[in-house]
């Protein structure tokens, strides 16, 4: 299914995310076509390099360390990623952790373990490349491409979404709304329905109806 002939021919101008909320995703697919900013300055506690899954004991947010930039404000296409912590082990363990009982983990880890297995020298590298992936095993096909510099105000037909999708409130902007759409959650009878966290929390719960969950969140109908 080729999602972008669906919708209508706008872009979507998002930050770069570390395996982002099922909102980022459901954006992508409602326009078609993505542009990654890679020019707006580094800033902690984003989704640049962090994400949100569901643990058995409830939200777990799992950070990605950076090199810290030599320059105050440095831009995202030049964060380097920090071998410190011993993360990719400690991130790929809580994924272990929260969904191996998931319908679908199994299915598809052995797509996400070379992710942290390879060190990656750039968080935006690293990022778009899971980003692809995602898309892949989604069955999106939007199409990708990076900023060449940074636009305070995007040309027309652009929905900026930059500072939109953030772990705290972010900025209201126009465009379509975001509704979650409950989906099976393998410790939900514990914790309830936890809404838009990383999409690989969509994808190891739901797998190929994970398409079907962000169309539904966009109040977008299912292509026949």
């Amino acid at each position: 299914m080729n999602a972008s002939a669906t919708f209508p021919p706008h872009a979507v101008l998002l930050s770069s995310a570390y395996l982002a909320p099922v909102e980022y995703y459901a954006h992508m697919l409602a326009s078609g076509r993505v542009l990654l900013e890679q020019y707006d300055h580094y800033r902690k506690q984003t989704y640049r390099n962090r994400c949100t899954i569901a643990a058995p004991d409830g939200p777990l947010v799992l950070t990605v360390p950076v090199v810290k930039p030599s320059a105050p404000k440095a831009f995202m296409r030049d964060i380097r990623i920090s071998d410190h912590g011993n993360w990719r082990h400690l991130h790929w363990n809580a994924f272990e952790t929260a969904y191996n009982h998931t319908p679908f983990f199994e299915y598809y880890r052995d797509d996400f373990r070379p992710f942290y297995e390879r060190r990656y020298e750039f968080l935006a590298d690293f990022n778009e490349e899971l980003l692809h992936l995602v898309c892949s095993l989604i069955d999106m096909q939007p199409v990708v491409s990076r900023t060449t510099a940074y636009a305070v105000h995007p040309a027309d037909g652009v929905l900026d979404l930059r500072e939109a999708i953030c772990p705290k409130e972010g900025t209201p902007a126009e465009g379509p709304a975001f509704s979650p759409v409950p989906y099976y959650q393998v410790f939900a009878s514990r914790l309830g329905f936890l809404p838009n966290l990383s999409i690989v929390d969509l994808l190891f719960n739901m797998g190929p109806e994970s398409l079907l969950v962000l169309q539904q969140s966009m109040g977008i109908a299912a292509k026949k």
